[in-house]
């Protein structure tokens, strides 16, 4: 059974557990991949947690000509190969999400991986395993399916992950709470 990482954005309390977790991943060398964005902090709380998408055709590889990113069976859109990366810097700029970095020390792009080494078998990646607010969440299509009948929202505005930048994405972003006006209460 596939699972995706689901997110949904108006849970976040901005704890930043994920970041911790995330340099924890294997082969992270204790580098964290995700970011968390306060997305006004001069008039709220309010965050949210900003991660790779892993698109079905991603920019970042396409524009890489080196072909050091690859794309794993599961879907996940992994870092580039040290032994490919020419330092070119094409990905960090060809992403419309601005997700990838680039590290100017070791002359190479690097970006959530999806915790590979884990989701390949099934284990839910560092960030989903250890949120205690659920907005990073590793769900079956069929789980996501029940999610999305609990809104009365059109199909194309239930999750921001449709065609309008990269096509489809593996990574599936909510946004009825927000569509819909829900505030949470600090």
């Amino acid at each position: 059974m596939k699972k995706r990482l689901y997110i949904e954005l108006e849970n976040c309390i901005g704890c930043r557990s994920c970041l911790a977790a995330c340099t924890q991943c294997g082969g992270h060398e204790q580098r964290n991949r995700n970011y968390v964005y306060d997305v006004n902090p001069l008039i709220s709380r309010q965050t949210m947690p900003l991660m790779c998408l892993h698109c079905e055709n991603p920019a970042c590889a396409r524009s890489c000509p080196a072909q050091a990113i690859q794309i794993h069976e599961t879907g996940a859109v992994l870092s580039a190969l040290v032994e490919k990366c020419i330092g070119c810097q094409n990905c960090t700029i060809a992403c419309p999400y601005g997700i990838p970095k680039f590290d100017s020390e070791q002359n190479l792009m690097y970006k959530c991986d999806l915790c590979i080494d884990r989701t390949k078998d099934g284990i839910p990646p560092m960030c989903a395993s250890v949120c205690p607010s659920n907005t990073l969440q590793w769900l079956s299509e069929e789980e996501i399916a029940t999610k999305k009948s609990q809104f009365a929202l059109e199909n194309e505005k239930w999750v921001s992950s449709m065609p309008y930048l990269e096509g489809g994405t593996n990574v599936k972003i909510n946004l009825p709470g927000i569509l819909q006006g829900v505030e949470k209460l600090f």
